[in-house]
C-alpha cells in the first residue's frame, strides 16, 4: 500500500467527486477510493474511467467501492469490500493479477477470519461518523489496536479520524488512516490532505 492517508470521497459533499479525488492526490494522498452507495453503476463506471490515467500518472491507486463488476469493467487499480459485499476468496478469484482487494473489518471475530487474499483492511469505524449512518459500533483506540493485532495484513483506521489522531492510531497498529469529510469536506482540501500527512509523518 502507498503512503498513511487513504482518502474516501463523499458524493453529498459541496466539492464535486473528481475535484476531490484531485485536491486529495495533490495533497499527497497515494490511495483514493470512489465510494457512492447511490449512483448507479454506469455514473461510478464513468467517472472512475476518466480518473484513472491522470491518477496513475500521479502514482494514486484508484480504488471502487463495493462493485466489483464496475471495479472489474473499468480496470480499477483496487476494490474495497464490506462484510455483506460477498466472499472475499471468490471475488478474489474473479480479480486480474494485481488489483488491490481491501475488506473491512468492524469486529475482532471478523479480524480472526481474515483469509491472505486480502491485501489491506479498513479497521472501524473508530468514532461514530455521520458520512455512513449504518455503521457499525465504533470500537475506539483500545478496540482499533485489539483487532489490529489480530489481522495478518495491513490496517487502516477509519470513522471519525481527525488531526490529531495520527499518533494514538500508530500505536494502536495502523498503517494509516482512511478519512472522509477530514478532506472532501475541508475548507481547503489540497492543505487538509497535507496536513494529515505531515502529522503521520512526524514522530
Amino acid at each position: 500500500m502507498k503512503g498513511p492517508l487513504y482518502v474516501v470521497t463523499d458524493p453529498e459533499a459541496a466539492l464535486p467527486v473528481p475535484d476531490q479525488v484531485r485536491a486529495a492526490a495533490k495533497g499527497g494522498a497515494r490511495i483514493i477510493q470512489i465510494r457512492d452507495k447511490t449512483a448507479p453503476d454506469a455514473r461510478i463506471a464513468a467517472l472512475v474511467h476518466a480518473l484513472l490515467p491522470e491518477m496513475a500518472a500521479l502514482g494514486v491507486c484508484l480504488i471502487v467501492n463495493d462493485r466489483v463488476e464496475v471495479a472489474l469493467a473499468v480496470g480499477a487499480h483496487g476494490l474495497h469490500i464490506g462484510q455483506g459485499d460477498g466472499d472475499p476468496v471468490a471475488i478474489r478469484r474473479r480479480l486480474p493479477p494485481g488489483m488491490i482487494l481491501g475488506l473491512s473489518i468492524e469486529t475482532e471475530a471478523q479480524a480472526r477470519h481474515v483469509p491472505p487474499c486480502v491485501d489491506y483492511a479498513g479497521v472501524g469505524p473508530v468514532r461514530a461518523t455521520p458520512t455512513k449512518p449504518d455503521h457499525a459500533a465504533p470500537i475506539g483506540f483500545a478496540g482499533l489496536a485489539r483487532i489490529t493485532a489480530l489481522l495478518p495484513v495491513p490496517s487502516y483506521a477509519i470513522g471519525g479520524i481527525r488531526p490529531g489522531d495520527a499518533a494514538a492510531l500508530r500505536g494502536a497498529g495502523a498503517v494509516g488512516m482512511a478519512v472522509v469529510s477530514a478532506v472532501t469536506r475541508a475548507a481547503d482540501p489540497v492543505a487538509a490532505a497535507r496536513a494529515l500527512i505531515e502529522e503521520w509523518n512526524t514522530p
